[in-house]
């Protein structure tokens, strides 16, 4: 548990639209002081003080809670962790700022600044990230107010909640998933369409297409759903790898929609093909909003 001098000597810390300041003992919220009893707090500055890192349950009993303090240990930790989520607006599901290790401990995860006491106006000096993240430009710009934002590291957007983004990129796999089921359920009637405007050898090659691809990619579409339901955490560097294999796969399957040329038309099948080139791109970024 211990600290840089840096950080010893720090009288405030921002995160998000967020403030602790030391001296005054208080949370506040754009300003606006929060109410948070006096162990939370502590519990809140501890992980605070190392940011980016685990702060283990025996680290926190020793530092808040002394030998000879008689309370149910486990209970205490477990309602002040609570508190503090409940006061930041996180949750223990889709952490966005307090993260928990089972069976080890705690973790702060949002991007932190810390401003020393003797230069409260100096820039502000980054003191702990998501391991492996750098401080979101424009956090520790000097310009930035006190209740700012945080951006994303990568994309300069306002960082998301996790849960929403993991569903948005698990209902992805589930509408290809269904195209995939689809086309192979009706694979004759694919077969008689792509022979309504193709020579033969060329519609035999369109229905085989749909047979390999739609059985390559329902296995595919599997393995990222169970990923992002399970938040598996190295899901944003195994895509990377996976991306150009997704992009082909996609972009074949874009053109679906011209199987359905009798029934919607040479319009909308055009419209929902120009719609389906760009979701490859769409999962990307939803893996690098949850996953950076």
């Amino acid at each position: 548990m211990a600290m840089p001098p840096s950080d010893r000597e720090a009288v405030l810390l921002r995160f998000g639209v967020f403030e602790v300041d030391f001296a005054a003992g208080e949370l506040r919220k754009n300003g606006a002081r929060i109410r948070l009893q006096e162990q939370p707090f502590q519990v809140l500055t501890a992980l605070l003080q190392n940011a980016g890192h685990v702060v283990t349950r025996e680290n926190l009993r020793e530092t808040i809670w002394p030998a000879d303090t008689f309370v149910d240990f486990d209970h205490s930790l477990n309602t002040a962790v609570n508190k503090i989520r409940e006061s930041l607006g996180d949750s223990a599901s889709s952490p966005r700022f307090v993260e928990t290790l089972a069976r080890r401990g705690y973790r702060f995860i949002a991007p932190v600044e810390s401003i020393a006491a003797a230069t409260a106006s100096a820039p502000v000096q980054h003191v702990g990230t998501r391991a492996g993240a750098s401080a979101p430009h424009g956090l520790n710009d000097p310009a930035t107010p006190a209740g700012a934002i945080a951006l994303h590291p990568e994309l300069q957007v306002p960082v998301p909640r996790r849960g929403l983004v993991r569903a948005l990129f698990a209902l992805i796999q589930v509408m290809y998933l269904i195209f995939y089921v689809s086309g192979l359920a009706h694979l004759r009637d694919a077969d008689r369409v792509t022979s309504s405007f193709l020579p033969g050898w060329r519609a035999l090659f369109i229905v085989g297409a749909v047979l390999v691809t739609g059985a390559v990619g329902i296995p595919l579409r599997f393995y990222l759903l169970s990923a992002v339901a399970f938040d598996f955490r190295k899901l944003g560097a195994t895509f990377a790898r996976l991306f150009p294999f997704v992009l082909a796969l996609d972009q074949l399957w874009a053109i679906a929609p011209f199987l359905l040329l009798p029934q919607i038309g040479v319009g909308l099948a055009f419209a929902a093909t120009a719609a389906l080139l760009y979701v490859p791109f769409s999962e990307r970024t939803l893996v690098r909003m949850a996953y950076s």
